[in-house]
């Protein structure tokens, strides 16, 4: 009898310290089974939210919805199938006007066309100047004709942005770009709103730009 009860009482020593060490085989399964479930840093298979970008783009300000084929990294404007493209550098204003004059181009001529309503069907020469300077912030209010332009913002040739008018015709220099419905100098001879890969005499014309630019 004291055999048996000298068996049974290391039976359940054995099994009180059993019972007892499970809980901690438990945590220490669940902290390795965490570890590894995180991968270490630097893995390939972490995501880091601050360099993700929206499908299809390449990082900058394409992050935060800015189109960056619209500034590309040169340094002066230039014409790409026909829209225009300002240079990384220039003030936002100007790219603007730039852009807006891009949502124009190819339209057809239309005598007064941009003045009666700013989307329009056509547009005129100073309803097109109009247009891109409105996009731009650079003219307040509503569109202008040409005769009013002669004595818009300040005269001569601007840094960024000048205006060529007269009584019965105007076109606007942007960064170095012509946007002009004459095809005067251009040899493609379209007309409409277009930006121009070369300028036309500016004889006859009074020039004149918005204040800072």
């Amino acid at each position: 009898m004291r055999a048996i009860a000298l068996a049974t009482s290391i039976f359940a020593a054995l099994l009180a310290i059993a019972l007892g060490a499970l809980p901690a085989s438990a945590a220490t399964k669940a902290t390795t089974a965490g570890a590894a479930a995180a991968p270490a840093s630097g893995d390939p298979g972490i995501t880091d939210p601050s360099t993700t970008t929206p499908s299809g783009t390449t990082g900058g300000g394409a992050t935060f919805g800015v189109d960056p084929s619209q500034t590309p990294d040169m340094p002066d404007a230039t014409i790409i199938a026909g829209k225009a493209y300002p240079p990384v550098d220039a003030p936002i204003e100007v790219k603007e006007a730039i852009w807006a004059g891009n949502e124009i181009v190819g339209m057809p001529y239309k005598y007064g066309g941009g003045h009666a309503r700013l989307k329009d069907s056509g547009y005129d020469c100073s309803g097109t100047v109009s247009y891109a300077l409105l996009g731009g912030g650079l003219l307040k209010g509503q569109p202008l004709d040409s005769s009013s332009f002669m004595s818009w913002g300040q005269a001569g040739q601007g840094s960024w942005v000048t205006v060529y008018t007269n009584p019965g015709h105007a076109y606007v220099v942007i960064a170095g770009l012509r946007l002009d419905t004459s095809a005067a100098g251009d040899p493609s001879g379209d007309s409409g709103p277009q930006w121009r890969p070369v300028l036309r005499s500016t004889k006859g014309f009074k020039a004149r730009h918005p204040v800072g630019f």
